[in-house]
């Protein structure tokens, strides 16, 4: 029974906050109703009974869902669980990671800077492809 009302109490506060915010936002843009020939007080009070059965609707839907789809367990299956599983021959290295890390920092040695051999392509040249549009237009487009 102290379950059930702990649930209901937690979704009606949860959805309770929903609904005024989404008070707040309907007063905001209430006033524009009254250029659809409609009266805004009017509309306001409809709207806001339309969210209050919503938020009513959605509280009993949460609460039956969660009570549902409570799973009781023993005190020994709760123990069981808790107790951490010590983990039996974890290797924290791999010796093929230690040699990649090995490789990659001779190739960081023997890292050359890239070198152009002609000249540089202009935005507004032809594209060297020979599609004839322009390099921009072409391969120097911009992602």
């Amino acid at each position: 029974h102290g379950y059930e009302r702990i649930v209901m109490l937690q979704s009606l506060d949860q959805h309770w906050r929903e609904h005024l915010a989404a008070l707040d936002h309907l007063r905001q843009g209430i006033h524009l109703r009254g250029y659809a020939q409609k009266n805004p007080k009017q509309e306001y009070k409809r709207e806001a009974f339309e969210l209050f059965s919503a938020m009513l609707d959605a509280i009993k839907r949460d609460v039956v869902q969660t009570l549902l789809n409570v799973q009781i367990r023993s005190e020994q299956a709760v123990q069981e669980a808790e107790v951490p599983h010590a983990p039996e021959n974890v290797q924290y290295h791999h010796a093929d990671y230690d040699e990649a890390l090995g490789q990659n920092e001779s190739a960081d040695a023997e890292h050359k800077p890239f070198v152009r051999n002609g000249q540089k392509v202009g935005r507004n040249d032809p594209c060297p492809c020979g599609s004839g549009k322009k390099y921009k237009q072409c391969h120097g487009k911009l992602n």
